[in-house]
């Protein structure tokens, strides 16, 4: 199983950047999909969940209103689309696949892991 995200980058605060994941070698539809982001000193911390068919999502609190996660099983990828980016928005960008197909917050109970997307948001 392998996860390429992609779509990082620098913006300005107030700006968006839509973050792509592609999952090969398996059937993606099996799979629960999140989003978490790590930054300098600090912990990877959950960002969004969705489930197999999208039907359910989850947010942490500091990005509610903000992003969206969203999935095409046709196109095995999942996005996240972040809107009125903030400064405390920079991080390296990870999806995560659990193939208990879990929404889960918790990085423990994701089993693949994609390299990482740099977003870097300007003040």
């Amino acid at each position: 199983v392998q996860l390429q995200a992609s779509g990082g980058g620098l913006v300005q605060t107030g700006g968006s950047l839509t973050l792509s994941c592609v999952v090969s070698g398996t059937t993606f539809s099996d799979y629960g999909m999140a989003w978490f982001r790590q930054s300098p000193g600090k912990e990877r911390e959950f960002v969004a969940v969705i489930s197999r068919r999208g039907s359910a999502t989850n947010y942490a609190e500091a990005v509610k209103g903000r992003f969206t996660i969203s999935r095409d099983n046709t196109k095995n990828t999942v996005f996240l689309q972040m809107n009125n980016l903030k400064p405390e928005d920079t991080a390296v960008y990870y999806c995560a696949a659990d193939p208990r197909g879990s929404v889960l917050p918790r990085p423990s109970v994701y089993e693949y892991w994609g390299q990482g997307t740099q977003v870097t948001v300007s003040s």
